[in-house]
């Protein structure tokens, strides 16, 4: 297996920034549409889905691309910007740019997107119902902020008050940067999003990224409070995706079935494969069986 890093210019209102990439096998011949990987958060970054180079090595090989959006990871930290140059549109702007890059606008390639990233790539389909992709992959992901919350929320009350009251209280004073926040969220996280003990080195990389308030603390805590923890609702615009998706999540997972069914019962070509044994993370939890189910769905014509 080849890997690849390198980085792509990335301009936002005539400032130029930089997204990060990871490729693991070869980008310039391949048998099965590359996959684009799109990582949680918003403000993680691509660690935690690393265990998608397992693709690689299946006959066809699947070539995978990782990146790390801006402001996070590896790609541009961005500092000293308004709460309003946080959008979805940039995201979106960011991985259409990415796309470009690699030349495959026109051509076929698939898209992985987990958690915040499967919010990411439906609103990437709506927004623009690209040309060249040929499969979706909606992995632990939501369509609607309100049916999210209120699944957490019935999660959270199973843990020590505490937590839960502790996300409260800073959420209403506007401190969500304060260690004691991010330290409740990883109670929560430890139950609801990898149950692995210990837990994965790479997972634990990527939700220090989302609390690095140089990087991707920043994306995140902006990202909430603009559109994504209250009032983000695409249910009355899935029906614009049309093209073969497959839905993931876990028994265990915060992303329960009330919050993913909107995606399948709205997507005329669509698959829903739950984990028995996993949280949010089944390409951990249930690793091999995991890159069996995507590899099967990836290898249909």
């Amino acid at each position: 297996m080849s890997i690849t890093e390198g980085t792509i210019p990335f301009t936002v209102n005539g400032e130029s920034f930089h997204t990060w990439y990871k490729i693991a096998g070869d980008i310039t011949s391949f048998r099965r549409p590359p996959l684009i990987v799109l990582h949680g958060g918003p403000g993680g970054s691509h660690d935690y889905m690393l265990p998608l180079v397992d693709l690689t090595t299946r006959d066809p090989p699947t070539t995978v691309i990782f990146y790390d959006q801006i402001g996070t990871g590896h790609s541009s930290h961005v500092h000293n910007k308004p709460s309003s140059f946080w959008s979805i549109e940039l995201f979106v702007n960011e991985l259409e740019n990415l796309i470009a890059h690699f030349s495959l606008t026109d051509k076929t390639y698939d898209l992985l997107g987990q958690s915040w990233g499967a919010q990411l790539g439906a609103e990437f389909i709506i927004r623009r119902q690209p040309r060249g992709l040929r499969r979706l992959i909606l992995a632990n992901g939501l369509a609607s902020a309100k049916l999210r919350n209120e699944a957490r929320w019935k999660l959270m009350a199973k843990l020590p008050p505490e937590v839960g009251e502790t996300i409260k209280r800073h959420e209403r004073e506007g401190t969500t940067l304060a260690e004691e926040y991010k330290a409740a969220w990883r109670v929560f996280y430890e139950n609801y999003a990898c149950r692995m003990k210990p837990i994965p080195a790479e997972v634990i990389h990527t939700i220090g990224q989302t609390e690095d308030n140089d990087g991707g603390a920043i994306v995140l805590d902006n990202m909430r409070k603009n559109v994504l923890e209250f009032e983000w609702d695409i249910i009355d615009k899935i029906h614009l995706i049309r093209v073969p998706t497959l839905i993931i999540n876990g028994e265990y997972d915060y992303m329960t079935d009330e919050v993913c069914a909107p995606f399948f019962w709205r997507i005329d070509k669509v698959k829903w494969v739950k984990f028995a044994h996993s949280s949010h993370m089944p390409q951990w939890e249930e690793r091999e069986r995991y890159m069996d189910v995507v590899d099967e769905f990836l290898g249909q014509a």
